[in-house]
């Protein structure tokens, strides 16, 4: 049963991705798993069910990449201490990892093509694109600099994040795409001494 639901999740995703997600019909869904409607009606209500199954998902996952860097899951108000015990090369790492998670993830990978496509053509999925790959990430930087007492965080967390958002859409429509991850390494490596070299300064 779980095997299935979870066949189903991804399937549809991966169609909401390359088609956008209110083009796709409950029956292309059906037909790319080679099953009838009533088959896929008895894991999933409707179309509206797996999307909010694939956002439950997502957001759960979300988390689970944030504890796996030590860093911290919620907000700077609910988790101040943990906000300035992380460390730049903790956050280093975790963008590095995320890199990778939101373009070669089987699930994030299609779920972030999803939300590019389908940003500017509903408030829901905007507003999904901010949290997920836009605001959402600039200002938990921003928070994480902030809570280290860095001057600029905001401007200094545009200058880490930028470069890895721009390089998503090359990622996405390049030939050599190990040569796309080796160039997100190297920013995040000179990123990391930079903000090494500005902490030194201050003391």
């Amino acid at each position: 049963m779980r095997d299935r639901k979870e066949k189903i999740l991804l399937t549809a995703l991966r169609l909401f991705a390359a088609e956008g997600y209110e083009a796709v019909s409950v029956g292309e869904i059906a037909g790319a798993l080679g099953v009838t409607k009533g088959a896929l009606y008895r894991h999933y209500r409707s179309k509206r069910d797996i999307f909010e199954s694939i956002l439950r998902r997502m957001e759960r996952r979300d988390a689970e990449q944030a504890a796996g860097h030590a860093l911290p899951e919620g907000t700077a108000a609910e988790m101040g201490e943990r906000y300035r015990e992380a460390s730049l090369g903790d956050m280093v790492g975790f963008a590095r990892a995320m890199f990778r998670y939101w373009t070669q993830d089987e699930f994030a990978a299609p779920f972030r093509r999803m939300l590019t496509l389908e940003q500017y053509r509903s408030a829901e999925m905007s507003a999904l694109y901010q949290q997920y790959l836009a605001a959402g990430p600039l200002g938990y930087m921003s928070d994480l600099f902030a809570a280290r007492g860095m001057a600029a965080p905001r401007r200094k967390a545009a200058e880490f994040y930028a470069p890895l958002f721009l390089l998503f859409s090359v990622y996405d429509g390049a030939e050599d795409k190990e040569d796309v991850l080796a160039l997100a390494d190297e920013l995040l490596s000179h990123a990391l001494l930079r903000l090494e070299a500005e902490g030194k300064e201050k003391t």
